[in-house]
């Protein structure tokens, strides 16, 4: 773990900014004007490899905001908890943050977002995660939930047809095989079993899914399988660190394939830990890393530069975690300059006005509706080249 996130962790609640004083649990007095909304991050669970830079950057934003007067002079009170990744400890903090009156619920896992979708209608809580199962991007299925990235489903569905295109063009002769590597876990399957499978028989591509245990320290034997598969294309959905694990066992073993890393392990931190087994992998980016200068990463790189760290450190969940927030924000802003109450409800409605919103370039323009909460349905693919993510393409849609 790197110092620069030290300050965050939950022992050191307290120790920085007057915002975080009570981001640990959420009690204490409150200001009569300011907008509560409140988090659940996972810091020490399974996804914590890429969960600190999420949750550093969600709270950066905060930060960055109050230090500008907030939202039409009204600062926003970030309360929160790390979950671990534990879908009953994530119902069990999003009874108590609703009850301290929290108007916006920030959430992470694919699990424990799917687990809350019912409750959060039936409060009027708008709620955005880092999960992107396509299932809760449907305004009419999952009304509060928004999806302010492209859905698991659709960067699966963007990556097969690159595959198959990539596989004619370099002369191959019938379907491509691919292997689909992926988390133990609804996240791992998520942008199979919603249409992954389907499309890539629609298209000709030849898919078999291959389970990445949970903990695992080696995959020789899945690689093993994989080899014996016939497999050209292998495709994690997974995070970084069992993705970099994978690598590592693949190059080891010469498997002669290409690797194609989904939006959670195609990062900086794939670098660090793979090294030069990460050399070529193709990453499917819904949020440009932090060294691809294009507007819309000016601001944190800012940000992160007046608090001495350097941006290069930070993964793409960086990106992610910022413009979550950012969006979000948005919908609060239209309520406030419509002169309406601010509830959960009427920042529900304003966010489902929102047509291409734009991030300065670090993400695809965003559009949600009242039927659609999928915001963007497109990402750039880039590759892994001498230690960092080179564009390879413009914004490719999904199918």
């Amino acid at each position: 773990m790197r110092s620069s996130r030290s300050a965050f962790t939950p022992i050191a609640c307290g120790l920085a900014l007057s915002w975080v004083l009570a981001a640990c649990g959420g009690s204490g007095e409150r200001a009569e004007n300011e907008i509560l909304v409140a988090a659940i991050f996972d810091l020490t669970g399974p996804t914590a490899d890429v969960g600190l830079d999420y949750a550093d950057a969600v709270r950066g934003h905060v930060e960055w905001l109050n230090a500008q007067g907030g939202v039409g002079g009204r600062p926003i009170r970030l309360i929160y908890q790390d979950y671990g990744y534990q879908v009953d400890r994530a119902e069990q903090l999003y009874t108590q943050f609703v009850q301290e009156g929290a108007l916006i619920f920030m959430g992470w896992g694919t699990g424990d977002t799917e687990a809350l979708r019912l409750r959060i209608t039936e409060d009027r809580i708008p709620f955005a995660s880092a999960s992107l199962s396509h299932v809760l991007g449907d305004g009419h299925e999952s009304p509060y939930n928004f999806l302010v990235a492209t859905s698991y489903s659709d960067q699966f569905r963007i990556v097969l047809r690159w595959i198959a295109e990539d596989h004619r063009a370099n002369g191959g002769a019938g379907n491509a095989q691919v292997a689909f590597m992926h988390s133990a876990s609804p996240f791992g399957l998520s942008p199979w079993v919603q249409g992954g499978e389907d499309y890539a028989r629609e298209i000709g591509v030849d898919v078999n899914a291959y389970e990445m245990p949970r903990g695992a320290t080696d995959y020789t034997a899945e690689f093993s399988r994989i080899g014996q598969s016939g497999a050209t294309y292998v495709v994690f959905q997974n995070t970084s660190a069992p993705a970099a694990v994978a690598l590592r066992n693949a190059r080891g073993l010469g498997l002669d394939a290409t690797f194609v890393c989904l939006n959670w392990c195609a990062n900086a931190l794939l670098w660090r830990l793979a090294e030069e087994a990460a050399e070529g992998v193709v990453g499917a980016i819904p949020w440009a890393p932090l060294t691809d200068d294009v507007p819309g990463v000016r601001d944190i790189r800012g940000y992160l530069e007046s608090r001495g760290e350097d941006y290069s450190e930070k993964t793409n969940a960086y990106t992610q975690g910022w413009w979550t927030m950012g969006v979000f924000v948005e919908g609060i802003r239209r309520v406030l300059e419509a002169g309406q109450e601010l509830t959960g409800e009427n920042i529900k409605h304003a966010l489902e006005t929102v047509e291409s919103f734009d991030s300065g370039g670090a993400g695809p323009p965003l559009t949600f509706t009242p039927s659609d909460h999928r915001g963007s349905k497109g990402l750039r693919l880039f590759r892994a080249e001498n230690g960092v993510w080179a564009p390879m393409t413009e914004v490719l849609a999904a199918p």
